[in-house]
C-alpha cells in the first residue's frame, strides 16, 4: 500500500486534493450554509453545484462534508445508484426507523408545494415529522453527488422533504451534477432551484493562478520546487482542467520519487508526458464513444472548430451557425446544443446575462474529437 507521500495528488477518484485551489467563492457559500446549520437554523437556500465532469465538484462536496463533521453537523450521503425507491431514501434519512414496517410499498408525491403533498398518506407525514425531530436534535446536511442521475420520483420526494423540513429544523440539501442537472430538476416539478441566488454555483475550469497553486503548494510542502518553464508547460497542457492538473501533479511526483530530485525541470515534464498522455487519451476516447453513442458526434465536430484555442469562447449565434452546417433544422440544432451542454462538452455557466458566452468543457477534448472524426 502506498503512503500519503507516495500518492501526493488525487487524479480521478473524487478524493480531496492536497490543495483545493480556486474554489474559494464556492467554499464561502457553503461555509455560510454551514454556519447557519451549526447555529441551529436552516440556511436561506439549498445549494446546487453544476459543471462538466472532472472539475472538482465531488472534491468540493468532500471538503464540505469534513467541515460539517468538524462543526458537529450530521452528514447524509445519498448515492443515486443505491437509492431507487422511496423506501431506500427513507432508510438513509431515518436509519433503523421502525416506521418502515408500516410504510406502504408506494406513495405518490406531487410537485413541490402542491396540494398532493399536503394530502399524502399519514405515514409519509409522520416520516417528515420524525426527520424534523432528528434535525432539531442535530443539524443535518444531505449531500447528493451525480444528482443528474437521481431517480425522478425519489428526487421529487427529496425536494419536498427538503422544503418542509428546512422550514422547521436545521436542514440543508446540497446537489452536485453535470450541467444537465437543472433540466433534470425541472422534470421533478421543482421550481425552488431557480430561486437559489448564490446557492446556484457553476464549477468550470480553474483560473491560471488556481491551477498553478494546485500544483505548486503540495510540492512545496514536500520541499520540492518546479521551474517556471516546467510549470508553464504543465499548465498549458493541463488546460486548467482540474482532473488533468491532478494527473500532471501525480506524474511529476512520480518523477520526483524515481529520481530524488528536489527541483522539477522541463526534463521531468518530458519524462512524465507519456504517462499523462496515456491517461488523457483513454479519457478522450471514452468521451468520444459517449458522443458517438448519443448520436452527437456530427454536432460535436461542428462546434469543435470554434474552440481551437484554450480560452476561446462562442456566442449562441456562433454555436447555432456551426450546427447549421450539418443541415438539420433549427429545432434539431437547439436540441443538439442542449445535449452537448448537458454532457459538459460545451459549457455555459449559470447566471450569465445576454449575450450568453459558451466555452469548451475541455478545450483539448474538442480538438481530439475533431481530429479523431477526421481520421475515421
Amino acid at each position: 500500500m502506498r503512503t500519503a507521500a507516495e500518492r501526493l495528488f488525487a487524479p480521478g477518484d473524487g478524493a480531496l486534493p492536497p490543495a483545493l485551489a480556486g474554489r474559494e467563492p464556492e467554499q464561502a457559500v457553503l461555509s455560510r450554509c454551514l454556519g447557519d446549520l451549526a447555529g441551529g437554523r436552516s440556511p436561506p437556500h439549498n445549494v446546487v453545484l453544476i459543471g462538466p465532469r472532472g472539475n472538482g465538484k465531488t472534491a468540493l462536496l468532500g471538503w464540505f462534508e469534513e467541515a460539517c463533521r468538524q462543526a458537529s453537523v450530521q452528514v447524509v450521503r445519498v448515492v443515486p445508484s443505491r437509492v431507487r425507491t422511496e423506501r431506500a431514501l427513507c432508510d438513509i434519512l431515518l436509519p433503523a426507523n421502525p416506521l418502515m414496517r408500516l410504510m406502504p410499498k408506494k406513495w405518490s408525491v406531487g410537485g413541490v408545494g402542491k396540494a398532493e403533498w399536503e394530502a399524502t398518506d399519514a405515514v409519509a407525514r409522520d416520516w417528515v415529522q420524525r426527520l424534523n425531530r432528528r434535525c432539531r436534535r442535530t443539524p443535518v446536511a444531505v449531500l447528493v453527488d451525480e444528482a443528474h442521475t437521481l431517480d425522478l420520483q425519489v428526487g421529487q420526494i427529496l425536494l419536498n422533504v427538503s422544503q418542509e423540513v428546512r422550514a422547521k429544523a436545521p436542514f440543508a440539501l446540497v446537489l452536485a451534477g453535470t450541467p444537465g442537472l437543472l433540466a433534470h430538476l425541472s422534470k421533478m416539478n421543482a421550481s425552488f432551484w431557480d430561486r437559489l441566488g448564490e446557492g446556484l454555483l457553476g464549477i468550470g475550469l480553474l483560473s491560471d493562478a488556481a491551477a498553478r497553486e494546485a500544483l505548486v503548494e503540495p510540492l512545496r510542502e514536500q520541499k520540492v520546487c518546479i521551474d517556471d518553464a516546467a510549470l508553464d508547460s504543465v499548465i498549458e497542457q493541463s488546460q486548467r482542467y482540474a482532473y488533468f492538473v491532478q494527473l500532471w501533479g501525480q506524474a511529476l511526483w512520480n518523477q520526483r520519487l524515481a529520481t530524488g530530485a528536489t527541483r522539477l525541470t522541463p526534463d521531468h515534464v518530458a519524462a512524465a508526458l507519456p504517462a499523462v498522455e496515456m491517461r488523457t487519451t483513454e479519457y478522450y476516447q471514452r468521451r468520444y464513444r459517449e458522443l458517438e453513442a448519443s448520436d452527437l458526434l456530427p454536432a460535436a465536430v461542428a462546434v469543435a472548430a470554434l474552440f481551437q484555442s484554450r480560452d476561446a469562447t462562442a456566442t449562441d449565434a456562433q454555436i447555432n451557425a456551426a450546427l447549421a452546417v450539418s443541415g438539420t433544422d433549427a429545432a434539431a440544432q437547439l436540441a443538439a446544443r442542449e445535449q452537448l451542454h448537458r454532457l459538459g462538452y460545451i459549457w455555459c455557466p449559470p447566471g450569465q446575462l445576454p449575450p450568453v458566452v459558451w466555452s469548451a468543457g475541455i478545450p483539448s477534448l474538442t480538438q481530439f474529437v475533431r481530429h479523431q472524426a477526421g481520421s475515421t
